[in-house]
């Protein structure tokens, strides 16, 4: 790729804001982009887990669901929303064993692909990106032990709210008090609901809670934060305050009080 071309700009400008290829030195982003191939997927496209073990990709733009889907019930779980800068997979990419996790695209996605072989001798022969990569691991490994937590220990409304949380921005809205909700603020309720293990019908309810108590805005199709501090006391509360309706509404979640 001519690295004077704007789209060898581009790219580089997108990676340098990842968490993965931050600090990386312009002659090793140049090797970096010279492996990259540019991908684009269309709204809806899922990649089978097979094919991820010998690619690795970042995100340029858009958003990808990484989705666990059981084969025997055909249930399924939403493990991560990832967007720009986020790469995967990273367990296929560490172990070269096929991950059982499916990338779906939510939106139209730009992606850069490069070969698992090629991703492993950066991280071996740059220090700069190893220390990205590892703490970014770490980061991956941090969410899934907070889903594990969630889906084990927490009701359904305390688990939703824990879902919102960790995507609320830390600043308000200019000239307002609202926060901004990343990635997940215009999910369906459907596709919510399998990111904390529930149904759609239980997280209509709870949305419809939060929004009551004033803690989200009222816009039904448009998650904002009203206020910041009630939901950290909502995401805090356990199972004391399960019901028994939540049990009957909510049957993907398998052994625990909704």
């Amino acid at each position: 790729m001519n690295s004077n071309s704007p789209l060898y700009l581009h790219y580089k400008g997108q990676l340098a804001r990842s968490p993965l290829f931050r600090d990386v030195s312009d002659e090793f982003m140049k090797e970096m982009l010279d492996c990259f191939r540019p991908i684009t997927w269309r709204k809806g496209v899922t990649m089978e887990p097979a094919a991820l073990v010998e690619q690795f990709h970042v995100i340029i733009s858009g958003r990808v669901k990484m989705e666990h889907i059981d084969m025997a019930s055909g249930n399924w779980v939403t493990l991560f929303v990832l967007g720009a800068g986020d790469g995967f997979d990273v367990i296929s990419l560490l172990d070269g064993n096929i991950h059982e996790v499916a990338p779906v695209a939510v939106e139209d996605v730009q992606l850069l692909g490069a070969s698992t072989e090629k991703v492993r001798e950066w991280i071996r022969k740059s220090p700069a990106f190893n220390r990205n990569f590892l703490p970014y691991l770490g980061e991956r490994m941090r969410k899934m032990e907070d889903l594990v937590a969630d889906l084990g220990l927490k009701d359904t409304i305390t688990r939703l709210a824990h879902l919102i949380l960790r995507h609320t921005m830390p600043d308000p809205l200019p000239d307002k008090k609202a926060y901004p909700v990343k990635l997940i603020h215009d999910l369906t309720n459907e596709s919510l609901a399998h990111m904390i293990g529930s149904t759609r019908q239980a997280v209509n309810r709870h949305l419809q809670e939060l929004r009551r108590k004033g803690i989200l805005d009222k816009h039904p199709r448009h998650l904002i934060v009203k206020e910041l501090e009630a939901l950290k006391k909502q995401a805090d509360l356990y199972l004391s305050h399960s019901t028994h309706s939540d049990k009957q509404t909510d049957p993907m979640h398998h052994g625990n009080t909704d």
